[in-house]
């Protein structure tokens, strides 16, 4: 096993960390991962059939929805080498470069999912505050211009921060909280001053995630004012209830990505447990339950699963 020292950085590795103190149980911990996983995937795969085999479903809402399926499939895959090694085959290091390439690829598709998520909630602010021109608005041509402005950017804000992690060379303890690589976490590995990659990656966060995150909000505030002008209170929640399956969504993506960032910047001295913890729902539980809470909730998506699967 190397060790990372002073020497060039490309003969360094970092060690990912599991569970601490739960080792003889790895395997056994291996199992509710691989489920979790075989669910993600499939679940996603059988959304994205479902819409594209499915000539009523390629509307606005769905096409985004497929958006959100394929970011979620990416991200599990993402993950799956590093988590799965460690608990299956006690493999805990990890390239420089691998990792470096990881972290590209896992902040990359969480700045998308972000910006997907975004545009769910701009089509249903058109369907509600605006439905006669829903269909103007939303054509085909001009999500497609969305989904590729989100795929741009994910990749635009975040392709830098492998390049600024490749500057340094890495002399400090080089084992990692997590079962994968995140740049807040990697950067304070190296031996130089990590101001400009601090300085960045807040800047990343906040025009990436927390202002989508505003912007959803507001896009809400708006969608419950005109809500509430509706005279009718069955006309009221049945506009509410469409919204009810991208807020679970919002929420499983928003919650624990706030937690987990603000825990790495400023919370030194919390639990390493929670930071593991936090970890795992951060990356595992919105691709888990994404494809769940739409079958669930979208009355047209689950009787379409259904015919296929009683076929």
């Amino acid at each position: 096993m190397s060790a990372v020292n002073d020497t060039n950085f490309k003969f360094a590795v970092f060690l990912l960390t599991g569970i601490p103190g739960q080792e003889d149980v790895y395997l056994w911990i291996s199992i509710p991962f691989c489920m979790m996983y075989v669910i993600s995937i499939v679940g996603n795969s059988v959304i994205l059939f479902i819409i594209k085999i499915d000539p009523s479903l390629h509307e606005p809402m769905y096409i985004f929805l497929s958006m959100l399926a394929i970011t979620d499939l990416a991200l599990s895959i993402s993950t799956i080498p590093t988590i799965l090694g460690i608990f299956l085959f006690n493999i805990r290091e990890i390239s420089l470069n691998a990792c470096f390439a990881q972290l590209f690829f896992i902040h990359s598709l969480q700045c998308i999912e972000s910006s997907v998520l975004l545009l769910m909630a701009f089509d249903r602010f058109t369907a509600i505050c605006n439905p006669l021109r829903y269909a103007s608005i939303l054509t085909l041509t001009r999500i497609s211009k969305m989904g590729l402005v989100c795929v741009l950017r994910g990749v635009a804000v975040i392709f830098p921060l492998p390049i600024l992690l490749k500057r340094f060379q890495y002399c400090r303890a080089n084992v990692l909280s997590h079962s994968y690589c995140l740049h807040q976490e990697v950067m304070k590995m190296a031996c130089a001053d990590i101001t400009d990659n601090s300085i960045y990656g807040l800047s990343v966060a906040f025009f990436t995630t927390w202002l989508d995150s505003l912007l959803i909000f507001l896009s809400y505030v708006m969608i419950l004012k005109t809500v509430l002008s509706i005279a009718s209170n069955t006309e009221c929640l049945r506009a509410l209830n469409t919204c009810v399956s991208h807020l679970c969504a919002v929420l499983l993506f928003y919650i624990p990505e706030f937690g987990l960032s603000l825990v790495h910047r400023f919370g030194n001295s919390s639990s390493p447990l929670l930071q593991i913890l936090l970890g795992y729902i951060y990356l595992l539980v919105p691709p888990l339950m994404n494809p769940i809470v739409y079958s669930v909730k979208s009355k047209h998506l689950r009787a379409r699963i259904i015919k296929v699967f009683v076929k």
